[in-house]
């Protein structure tokens, strides 16, 4: 465990919680710690997991400072990528079910590793004018969303749905992401983690080898879906270096700086 990260057992279910302050931007250290600890709880034969983070933000997506500070340095901004790729397929191919505890904000690369899990529960606003909210908004940004990740917002709002909301990069509010099925289930802030733990639990309490075999096959397209074939690392990076996606970027680092 590094201080990026905090594990905390609950029984033979461990929670992975997020701490790289202050919204869990997910650079290449952040990555690598998930990689390290979703690996090391396999390992030492928990049952269930809880992949959670900050309390008004599970996580800002990808720390794009970070990434832009690589500059022309193509070797490096691969190896972030592979990095934060590396934890959406530790996530889907996980022996062992993942439940996303949203307590807060899910844009872009939070979003994706929370698609990433079986089920997802978020949390709802205690300000009905400023609800939390998820979706992947990378094209707002200049970005492309690959194939892979594509299909994951698809298995779970099905095709067309998906295709607007990828399209225009949108950000659904926590009670439509309800409607659209992008997460599973709403509960207050502080409740999060405690249902999250519960809908484990009554997983768990099924007889362990069919509920396993069957999840395993359910959740083999999620798998195919971040294979190489269908992220396209190569392409993706030569896309992130279009002058229309870098101006893009430029401004939303200066946005952030305000």
């Amino acid at each position: 465990m590094s201080d990026l990260v905090q594990c905390i057992d609950h029984g033979d279910i461990r929670e992975i919680r997020m701490a790289r302050a202050p919204v869990n931007a997910l650079d290449t250290a952040l990555c690598r710690a998930l990689i390290h600890d979703l690996d090391t709880a396999i390992g030492d034969g928990v049952r269930g997991i809880v992949l959670s983070g900050g309390e008004r933000i599970f996580s800002a997506g990808m720390d794009v400072p970070h990434l832009l500070s690589h500059g022309d340095n193509r070797a490096a901004l691969l190896d972030s990528w592979q990095a934060f790729f590396g934890v959406a397929r530790t996530l889907a191919g996980s022996r062992v079910p993942v439940v996303a505890a949203i307590s807060g904000h899910a844009p872009a690369g939070g979003c994706v590793l929370a698609l990433c899990c079986d089920y997802r529960v978020m949390a709802r606003s205690v300000d009905p004018a400023r609800p939390f909210a998820i979706g992947l908004n990378e094209t707002q940004v200049g970005l492309v969303v690959p194939e892979g990740i594509q299909r994951l917002m698809r298995r779970v709002v099905g095709n067309y749905r998906a295709e607007r909301l990828l399209v225009a990069g949108e950000m659904v509010a926590a009670e439509r992401a309800l409607e659209l099925g992008l997460v599973d289930e709403l509960t207050e802030q502080s409740n999060v983690r405690a249902r999250a733990l519960q809908w484990l639990q009554q997983l768990l309490a099924l007889p362990q080898q069919p509920m396993l075999r069957t999840r395993a096959i359910a959740r083999e397209d999620l798998v195919e879906a971040l294979s190489p074939q269908f992220i396209e690392l190569e392409r993706f990076v030569d896309a992130w270096q279009e002058p229309d996606t870098q101006a893009a970027l430029q401004a939303l680092v200066a946005k952030l700086r305000k």
